[in-house]
């Protein structure tokens, strides 16, 4: 690793998010008592909550506060609804190819990036990862989970995009990213009441409430912001492929925490994918230069 404190700065971001989004698939598929839909209105809501005391940070533009808030609400809703559509554990392997989106989008969509022959070989074994993951022992298709497994390839298709081309949006304090969690949450909860009908607030269970708030403080709140700083001044095909970190933790806390089964072709699927993420990170020398002029950089 380079010596440099912008580097050394943006992968101590990046560090920090990964530890706190390795709870998130765990977490998530332990409150059953709402749906996916009112789940993520609650979690958002209570993450934009707590950005309230910097209101006077809430300084961005319309076009930040539009593709942010809908990456965050359509991100989460897809991934919420793969967790109930899918085994957990195998739905978790397949959004965790967003790191691999990263490293894809990367040079698509940033100006001065060119696609190598080692982005396309990454995206290659990140796809064979996840085909390995949505078939059975004799390569067949398990139809009854397909609906989940779409979900989550929407849900890291959309974060992967919004991680690349958030480096795109004009300048903006690393509140604003928390802050946007506030209306998204109140559009779902919107959404849940005109499409599912009163919300079920007083039936939820205590220790459910605690998983939401749990939820809101950790891996859809802290984690927005670090995030945000990580990729405002690192290289994002480093830090999408640093951030394979994240499914290795996070399914081994699906294992402990849920007693989900691990069988060898999540191994293998998880290697192929973790390989790909690897083979992405060696991405030569040219260096991208800070998004943010250093005026913004305190935000």
């Amino acid at each position: 690793m380079s010596g440099s404190p912008l580097r050394d700065r943006s992968t101590g971001f990046a560090l920090l998010t990964i530890l706190l989004w390795a709870s998130l698939a765990a977490l998530t598929s332990r409150v059953t008592s709402v749906s996916s839909l009112v789940l993520v209105g609650l979690v958002l809501f209570f993450c934009g909550a707590g950005a309230l005391p910097f209101w006077r940070q809430w300084r961005a533009s319309p076009k930040t506060w539009l593709v942010t808030i809908t990456a965050l609400l359509c991100y989460h809703l897809l991934l919420f609804m793969s967790f109930r559509h899918a085994p957990v554990l195998e739905a978790n392997l397949i959004n965790y190819l967003w790191p691999l989106f990263i490293i894809l989008f990367t040079p698509l969509l940033l100006p001065g990036h060119p696609l190598q022959g080692r982005h396309l070989l990454a995206g290659l074994l990140g796809l064979a990862g996840s085909v390995l993951v949505m078939v059975d022992g004799e390569l067949q298709l398990q139809s009854a989970h397909l609906p989940g497994y779409l979900l989550a390839l929407g849900a890291a298709i959309i974060w992967g995009g919004y991680s690349v081309l958030s480096r795109r949006l004009p300048p903006a304090p690393a509140v604003v990213t928390a802050a946007a969690c506030l209306p998204a949450g109140l559009l779902a909860l919107l959404l849940a009441r005109g499409l599912e009908g009163p919300l079920p607030l007083a039936t939820i269970p205590s220790g459910d409430w605690g998983l939401i708030m749990g939820l809101a403080l950790g891996p859809m709140g802290a984690a927005f912001v670090t995030w945000y700083l990580a990729l405002r001044d690192g290289d994002p095909r480093r830090i999408g492929a640093l951030a394979y970190l994240t499914p290795l933790l996070s399914t081994l806390l699906l294992v402990w925490l849920n007693g989900e089964t691990l069988t060898l072709r999540h191994v293998l699927a998880g290697s192929l994918i973790l390989g790909g993420a690897l083979l992405g990170l060696k991405t030569g020398s040219a260096k991208l230069k800070p998004s943010v002029p250093k005026a913004a950089a305190n935000g």
